[in-house]
């Protein structure tokens, strides 16, 4: 404790050692006091200049948009800002002034979030994405970064599962690591919001969303900046009359695509086919004996109809908002609830925040935002694998109305896709975040913060499977609970400080923070009835448990300098240092992490001045390095042992033996990178953008190495690796038609990304088991080359001996006229992260209309397509529905003969690059007159339709959305189309 208490005692101690002469106010002169806000957002506008006329006295603006100065009496103020119209105003001493500035360029007006900090987008040197507010609203999503897919280059968002609750993955800038986490860090109104989910968070709640993406900035999040920054800014209050609003929409779900299985005709001709190949000799039309009774009634089921049901989204939000010079407030309830579109599946989220910040004197402020949240994800789940895979002949329920454990009697690999349903099942998660703060402002532009947040996460997952859902071991019942508790204390100081054309601007961090995590898990079974359930797991024959608890720790300390030259030169530089309890005890178990930034507002100088179709010309450079500690778990710095079972005396007796050799001196992994950037606007701004291209490595990956027998130790964890990325990205914004009654806008981001991996165990040599090859990307796909079918009169004895006519037909890369598994006769076919993505948002303004259209786009991707592998049952199981499959008459060159076995265990890799129309929004703002003719402070509606149509070569469900080769119903979910319609209320 006293480690983290020291150098907090020392900043106490100078703060109140500080001479009380700074503070005095001369007497000749009188304080004039104000605040400057942006005309169109209300929001603050920091480090404008505010200088009384004919006179070197002058300030600059807050964080919060306030100055003060120190005046003889009535003058004239001149207001200056980049990117915004210079103006002057009239000020008498005493009055408080609030004074709006109309922006010239609204981007480089914009105030960004940096990481303990804000700034304009015209001092920014770093890379750093604001996200569209438009993404932020009228979107049928309940997690934010759904809405954020596409919009933002170099941020790939892909949803590998369309479960509702779920969380889609992030990457930022592609893949930095093997074997750690590859999501970025959340950040929450400047707290770390480690191991949550952001489906615990209402969008409706979010005001902006910012990313740090090159190294450089994200460096002064240390350990844990490697793969990116996210930060996000919950909606506070703001001064004026309390405001209510209410938020609302709800819409209708279905299939985006379906992937139908073959109906009754095509599933008899398949049977006939396969009978064929397969040598069988029956009058059977059908194979099994349920299907065989179906058949002859002409009784048919359609699964897909079965499993199916409409879904419903709705999304509802009240919130208050408003507040004076002293206190603001927003407090805010949501309610998300998500019927899927297969039977079971849904999620409920319900959800309370508060947001108040407080001016105590003018010198001291403080603040407490608290944050509440359920998410519900209950009930048992149809099976889409299945119902993809049973006879349109199979039995649906037995007579006395209880569902057919297995539909096709006499196959026994496929049960109903309905029994899951009777489970009973819990799945809930509560989300408690706190956080308060204090800031104190002893003189003129230094500043302290103190911030403390707790966050408790518990979880929830209880499931029963009964005999009818064709348990056959007397019921089984699974209990899993954990819970995740952490603090955090964050001591910020801040100095700014301007004179004649220079801006200092310097931020002081010391931190400590602990999370304490917990889990256990029980499974029983052979329950006397299935009442008991899990309710009574001590009624079960066999119960079996495990635990879990881990506790660590983290101490940070950071510097960063921030200073401008006449707003046209620009330098940044930060140093950050992490001490993580996890690192090896033979490190000093801290990570330093400087970077180094400059820019050059090129518009700013004189020579520039003639070229008057450039508004805005900025260069960026940046170097620095951060870290990736999350790859480095606790016990992987010890050895480590495993149970076994061994026989003692003819009795089995539990023993331990060597698992995991410890290694002392594991850290973290660190990540080397340089990015270069331009930010232009041209023709009075009609077109902007930015142009960025980065260069990272990686060095002193977490890797497992095995080890040899006689060391008694199965492998070692060592940092040994290393990998690269490099890419370009563009965003590009145009006004394409702008006039009084009519506007088109345009935004458009394209991104590319190249990962390799550059050495795994320092002999440059590849990884085959592991699929992991220096210089190629760290996920790819790995297999056979596929040339086509083997066909009747081919040949196949001098390429792969023992194909027959209906075979793969594979390459034989060496030559030695054989298919052999040694790798020689395999390759890389592709990478599983697209090489490039983009997206494209027109939006149309018609007087009170707004009509929003966003394409987005993934290229460059190969994945194993598991809904077309027959997994060696193509005579047993239903197929899809145009799949199609070789036979002597068609002599299909692409899919093989129904008695095809893959013992070589093909993934059957395909093209899965898709465009998708994302999303169309259509909405209306109510004119002002008639809006307070109905006693409204403002009305909004609009129409809203998400997946609409998706262009692909990709033959399944969906080549984006995982489709597991398993029945696994947390994975086989489809993507869904959303219809919603919705409106923004405010009263006043």
């Amino acid at each position: 404790m006293n480690l983290y208490l020291m150098p907090l005692k020392r900043m106490v101690s100078m703060l109140l050692l500080l001479p009380a002469a700074f503070i005095t106010v001369d007497a000749q002169h009188k304080l004039l006091t104000g605040k400057i806000t942006d005309t169109d957002t209300k929001e603050a506008v920091i480090g404008a200049s505010v200088k009384v006329k004919n006179s070197a006295t002058g300030t600059v603006s807050d964080a919060q948009g306030i100055f003060k100065l120190e005046v003889p009496g009535d003058v004239v103020l001149e207001i200056t800002s980049l990117g915004y119209k210079a103006q002057e105003v009239k000020a008498i001493p005493g009055e408080w002034l609030q004074i709006s500035m109309s922006a010239i360029n609204k981007a480089l007006s914009e105030v960004v979030v940096v990481g303990y900090g804000t700034a304009k987008r015209s001092d920014i040197t770093g890379s750093v994405a604001s996200v569209p507010k438009d993404r932020l609203s009228q979107l049928p999503v309940g997690n934010v970064m759904s809405a954020i897919q596409g919009a933002v280059a170099g941020i790939n968002i892909s949803t590998s599962t369309n479960v509702p609750g779920k969380s889609p993955g992030v990457l930022v800038r592609g893949v930095n690591t093997i074997n750690g986490q590859t999501d970025p860090l959340i950040v929450i109104d400047g707290i770390p919001f480690e191991n949550g989910s952001l489906s615990d968070i209402a969008p409706s709640d979010i005001a902006s969303v910012d990313i740090l993406k090159d190294v450089s900035a994200v460096a002064i999040y240390g350990t844990r900046g490697a793969n990116g920054v996210i930060l996000i800014t919950t909606k506070r209050g703001k001064t004026g009359k309390a405001a209510i609003t209410f938020n609302t929409y709800a819409g209708y779900e279905d299939f985006a695509h379906k992937l139908k299985p073959m109906g009754p005709d095509e599933y008899v001709q398949k049977y006939a086919d396969y009978k064929e190949q397969a040598g069988v000799d029956n009058n059977f039309k059908v194979p099994n004996l349920y299907e065989q009774q179906n058949y002859a009634t002409g009784t048919t089921t359609n699964w897909l109809d079965k499993i199916s049901q409409e879904g419903f989204i709705q999304d509802h939000t009240l919130s208050i908002s408003g507040g004076n010079q002293d206190v603001k407030y927003y407090v805010s309830g949501d309610y998300f609830s998500q019927k899927g579109v297969i039977k079971g599946y849904q999620n409920k989220r319900a959800s309370i925040r508060s947001n108040i910040d407080a001016t105590l004197t003018d010198y001291l402020s403080a603040g407490v935002n608290l944050y509440l949240t359920a998410n519900n994800s209950d009930g048992g789940r149809a099976n889409l694998k299945q119902a993809s895979e049973v006879s349109p002949y199979g039995r649906f329920t037995n007579p006395d109305g209880t569902y057919a454990i297995f539909p096709m009697e006499g196959e026994q690999a496929i049960q109903s896709p309905m029994l899951s349903t009777l489970n009973i099942r819990n799945e809930r998660r509560q989300n408690i975040i706190s956080n308060v703060y204090v800031e104190l402002k002893p003189f003129k532009g230094l500043k302290y913060r103190v911030n403390a947040a707790y966050t408790y996460t518990p979880t929830q997952f209880q499931n029963y499977e009964g005999r009818l859902a064709g348990n056959t071991v007397g019921g089984t019942a699974n209990v899993a609970n954990s819970d995740r508790k952490k603090w955090i204390v964050e001591n910020i100081l801040t100095y700014q400080k301007d004179w004649t054309q220079s801006h200092l601007d310097v931020t002081g961090l010391y931190s400590a923070q602990e999370d304490k995590y917990f889990s256990s898990s029980t499974t029983a079974s052979g329950f006397i009835n299935d009442v008991l359930g899990f309710d009574n797991l001590q009624g079960a024959s066999t119960v079996s448990g495990s635990s879990e608890a881990i506790k660590t720790n983290m101490v940070s300390q950071m510097l960063r300098v921030n200073y401008t030259y006449n707003s046209k030169y620009l330098f940044t530089a930060t140093a950050r240092r992490d001490g993580y309890s996890p690192f090896g005890a033979s490190t000093n178990k801290y990570g330093l992490f400087p970077s180094v930034a400059l820019g050059w507002n090129i518009s700013n100088e004189p020579f520039m001045q003639n070229l008057k179709f450039i508004n805005n010309l900025k260069l960026r450079g940046s170097y620095g390095i951060s870290g990736n500690q999350s790859a480095v778990i606790p016990t992987s710095t010890i050895s480590t042992f495993k149970t076994t079972s061994i026989p003692l005396n003819g009795k089995p007796a539990t023993g331990v033996i060597a698992d995991l050799l410890g290694n002392q001196d594991l850290k973290w992994e660190s990540t080397y990178g340089g990015n270069i950037g331009i930010d232009f606007s041209l023709f009075d701004n009609r077109v902007g953008g930015t142009i960025e291209t980065y260069n990272t490595r990686t060095k002193d990956l977490v890797l497992y190495r095995a080890l040899p027998t006689v060391t008694g130790y199965t492998e070692v964890v060592s940092n040994i690796g290393k990998v690269a990325n490099r890419g370009l990205e563009i965003t590009l914004r145009t006004q394409n038609i702008t006039n009084a009654a009519f506007k088109w806008e345009t935004n458009l981001n394209f991104s590319t990304n190249r990962n390799k991996i550059v050495d795994l165990y320092g002999d440059k040599k590849d990884d085959r088991g592991n699929r992991l090859f220096i210089g190629q990307p760290v996920n790819v796909i790995y297999d056979y080359v596929l040339q086509g079918i083997w066909q009747e009169g081919e040949d196949p004895s001098s390429q792969d001996p023992g194909a027959t006519p209906g075979d793969l037909k594979f390459a034989d890369l060496d030559g030695n006229k054989t298919i052999s598994s040694d790798g020689k006769d395999q390759r890389v076919i592709g990478q599983t992260i697209p090489k490039w993505t983009g997206g494209i948002t027109n939006t149309f303004h018609y007087r009170n209309f707004t009509l929003n259209i966003f394409i987005q786009t993934a290229q460059g991707i190969t994945t194993n397509n598991n809904a077309i592998d027959f997994k060696d049952f193509g005579g047993r199981q239903n197929l899809p529905s145009g799949l199609g499959y070789w036979t002597a008459a068609n002599k299909s060159n692409v899919r093989p003969k129904l008695t095809y076995v893959n013992y070589r265990h093909y993934g059957y890799a395909e093209d899965a690059s898709y465009t998708r129309i994302k999303d169309v929004t259509l909405s209306y703002l109510f004119p002002k007159n008639l809006v307070e003719r109905w006693h409204l402070g403002g009305l909004s509606a609009y129409v809203s339709g998400r997946n609409l149509a998706t262009f692909t070569s990709w033959f399944g469900w969906d080549p984006e959305a995982g489709y597991g080769a398993s029945g696994d119903t947390q994975d086989n979910y489809p993507l869904v189309r959303t219809f919603i319609i919705g409106a923004n209320i405010t009263l006043r």
